[in-house]
């Protein structure tokens, strides 16, 4: 028999909501700066701490909203746990050294096998767990939570999870892992350009002036400044996703399985209950069926 399909969990009404709304404030958080005065203060440090603190409960939110709308129990958040245990101790592998991020291909198969709403939180608290993990806490910190949560979110929504498997679902990931890690060291330069001075005219943050201008003076800093770590992290990305993606795909798939989160029951007509006490509309699975989904 087959092994049943293993999908990733679908985004309800209610998790695509709670979705939606800190991708708003994410946006807001990240380009404010741009649409500020001159007279406005601009200080990410000053803004990070209201960030952090909203933040924190939409993620529960999404956690909640996802349960909610699927039917799942403690063991999605067990699993999400674990992964995002793994991940931070995974980060301080290779940070620091030329954009070499390990994490980031864990991120993206995590993404791809859980979906695009429990990816999104995967993301969020292991950047979390990996700024107390190596003491990077400061007002980068929930912006990092952000970014790191849409990177993983973008995984999950990444066409063919029921019909792409084997080696183009490997490259599919591995491409994706490539461009968004460069969009993911964007973002963030953003998040820190914006208060840095001092750096000549050319690539200096002007507040008041136009968006097009301030733009193209974030494109300069960025080639000038970010270009070759971004590189780094992209290629580590594609490199662990071709050569260990196969394996730890079919690992969560086989661990989501086991878990049964969106295992099935159906129903059949009739009423009452059968000669071993089970109430008749109620069809038991068959051993076959829960080796199945054991496998």
């Amino acid at each position: 028999m087959p092994r049943p399909a293993t999908r990733p969990v679908r985004i309800g009404p209610r998790a695509a909501a709670a979705l939606v709304l800190v991708t708003l404030i994410g946006v807001a958080a990240f380009g404010w700066p741009l649409l500020a005065d001159r007279q406005s203060g601009l200080a990410h440090s000053q803004d990070a701490p209201w960030l952090f603190a909203a933040l924190l409960p939409l993620l529960v939110a999404v956690v909640v909203a996802t349960v909610a709308d699927n039917g799942m129990d403690a063991k999605a958040v067990a699993m999400l746990g674990v992964l995002a245990a793994v991940g931070a101790a995974l980060r301080p592998l290779g940070a620091g050294t030329a954009g070499l991020e390990p994490m980031f291909f864990l991120m993206v198969l995590s993404g791809r096998v859980l979906g695009p709403g429990f990816g999104f939180v995967l993301g969020s608290v292991t950047m979390f767990a990996s700024a107390l993990l190596t003491g990077g806490v400061g007002p980068w910190m929930p912006f990092q939570m952000l970014a790191m949560g849409w990177f993983s979110l973008g995984a999950g929504l990444l066409p063919g999870p029921e019909r792409i498997r084997g080696r183009a679902e490997l490259l599919m990931l591995a491409a994706y892992g490539f461009a968004g890690s460069f969009a993911y060291g964007t973002v963030m330069n953003l998040q820190g350009w914006v208060i840095l001075q001092g750096m000549g005219q050319g690539v200096s943050f002007h507040p008041g002036e136009p968006v097009a201008a301030n733009l193209a003076r974030f494109a300069a800093y960025c080639l000038a400044t970010s270009v070759g770590w971004d590189l780094g992290r992209a290629v580590l990305t594609v490199v662990l996703t071709l050569t260990l993606g196969a394996a730890l795909l079919k690992a969560l798939r086989r661990a989501t399985r086991k878990a049964a989160f969106d295992a099935p029951v159906t129903f059949d007509s009739g009423a009452g209950s059968g000669p071993d006490h089970t109430p008749k509309g109620v069809r038991m699975a068959t051993k076959r069926e829960i080796r199945g989904l054991q496998r």
